[in-house]
């Protein structure tokens, strides 16, 4: 391989030489961030995997012609950036059951689950590491913060380059010039795509972040409500349940479309136990910045819990204001739950 001029830096140039552990070295520090930036632009977890993969492939490809005009970092968002613009070109966008259709009444059975495809998924924070706090003087969002369920469906919503630019100015803090660079455009298409990106995105957000909530919360307080939540459905006491609901209170199950709003219709819905004991165990996590548990249901031939849901919590105060219960649990394990629950 021939290296371009410029690459001073020794671990660069091995690299640009063909050395992969050199490569793999330079590249690890930037994984896990380089990842949630897919999870961002794409709002799949499985789809950002597929997405890190090929940009870090394109990376190693078109390394030997890295001059060193920006740095490392920049320039592998660059290519990130790009395989994701490329993904959304081939797909529908993915929505949370809000999105997708009008709120059911209560006493409606649950239809027929919607291909995976169709919803965001989850994202195993504290699993795969995010770190904390902005990049860069440009970015209004804490990078955890830019992880919650409410801030990755808003930004879903936007056209694909309206989304990059929110993401690289607002998240990762790049400089117009940088994020017009990333996207082949001009410092004015990028600033007007951005201001049109930040009126439509605030405007689906929620007046405070679960970053916020949490903080004000404690620990202490924090767990309370989780210990609360997970004996209230073992036991199967749905007056429990409902009384840590806010009154316009949201549960949903991805990939069943059907969603119900208001304390009343959640308790009247399919969502809430039917039995006592129920048969559920729950384990606490986090995804997306936010509380979660793993929801367990008895198998009565192994004696064993088997997963059947995440559950993932937003608190409004000290009261429950959305459920959302994604049924896949392919990916328990990458968010520290064991499968089964013994």
């Amino acid at each position: 391989m021939s290296v371009a001029p410029g690459i001073e830096h020794a671990g660069l140039r091995k690299a640009a030489g063909g050395d992969h552990e050199a490569f793999r070295a330079l590249v690890e520090e930037h994984r896990a961030d380089l990842h949630a930036h897919c999870y961002r632009m794409l709002g799949s977890l499985h789809d950002a995997d597929d997405a890190l993969q090929e940009a870090l492939l394109r990376a190693w490809r078109a390394l030997p012609k890295f001059r060193g005009d920006s740095s490392l970092r920049t320039w592998l968002y660059r290519i990130a950036t790009n395989v994701c613009l490329d993904a959304i070109a081939r797909r529908p966008k993915r929505v949370l059951p809000v999105d997708y259709g009008p709120p059911t009444p209560g006493g409606e059975d649950r239809g027929r689950a919607l291909p995976e495809s169709h919803w965001i998924e989850p994202y195993p924070d504290e699993e795969i590491g995010v770190a904390d706090g902005a990049e860069g003087p440009d970015a209004r969002y804490e990078r955890r913060e830019a992880l919650e369920l409410a801030f990755v469906a808003a930004l879903q919503h936007l056209p694909a380059r309206q989304r990059a630019a929110l993401i690289l100015r607002d998240v990762l803090g790049f400089s117009a010039k940088e994020a017009a660079a990333t996207l082949g455009a001009t410092v004015p298409s990028v600033n007007g795509a951005l201001a049109r990106a930040r009126e439509a995105t605030e405007s689906r957000l929620p007046d405070r972040s679960q970053q916020a909530t949490l903080r004000s919360l404690g620990d202490r307080r924090l767990r309370e409500i989780v210990e609360r939540f997970a004996d209230a459905f073992e036991r199967g006491d749905v007056g429990d349940v409902l009384a840590m609901l806010t009154d316009d209170a949201v549960f949903s199950m991805p990939p069943h479309p059907e969603w119900c709003r208001g304390r009343e219709e959640v308790g009247e819905s399919w969502l809430m136990p039917s039995r006592e004991p129920t048969g559920l165990r729950y384990a606490r996590t986090s995804a997306n910045g936010q509380l979660a548990l793993g929801t367990y249901a008895l198998d009565e031939e192994t004696g064993e819990y088997a997963p059947i849901a995440l559950d993932v919590l937003a608190l409004r105060e000290d009261l429950i204001g959305e459920v959302i219960a994604f049924r896949n649990t392919g990916a328990f394990a990458r968010f520290g739950l064991p499968d089964p629950l013994r």
